[in-house]
C-alpha cells in the first residue's frame, strides 16, 4: 500500500491522491475492492516543461522530462495495486 510505504495517514493519502487525479497527472481505477493508481506520464512531461519554461531562473539546471523506466526495476508492471512511481 502506498499508505504504509509513504508512513502516511490513509485519509490524507486519499485527498492528495484525489487531487493528483483531479490535475490528471494520474489516473485511478476500481478493480473489485482495490483501486489502482496509474502515472500519466504526458501530463507530467507537459508540467515539467511548463515550469522548466516559466520557473527555472537562466542559469538554473532543469530536467525537463520524466523517464518512466527510471522509476522501476526491469520487470516491475506500469500500474501498481495502490502504489505510486517516483521520477
Amino acid at each position: 500500500m502506498i499508505a504504509e510505504r509513504l508512513g502516511v495517514q490513509p485519509s490524507s493519502l486519499s485527498f492528495h491522491l484525489a487531487q493528483l487525479v483531479h490535475a490528471g497527472l494520474i489516473t485511478q481505477r476500481r478493480l473489485s475492492r482495490q483501486l489502482i493508481y496509474s502515472a500519466e506520464y504526458g501530463a507530467m512531461n507537459a508540467l515539467l516543461a511548463y515550469l522548466t519554461e516559466n520557473c527555472c531562473g537562466q542559469d538554473a539546471v532543469c530536467v525537463t522530462a520524466c523517464n518512466p523506466s527510471d522509476a522501476f526495476t526491469k520487470g516491475e508492471a506500469d500500474e501498481t495495486l495502490s502504489g505510486a512511481r517516483q521520477c
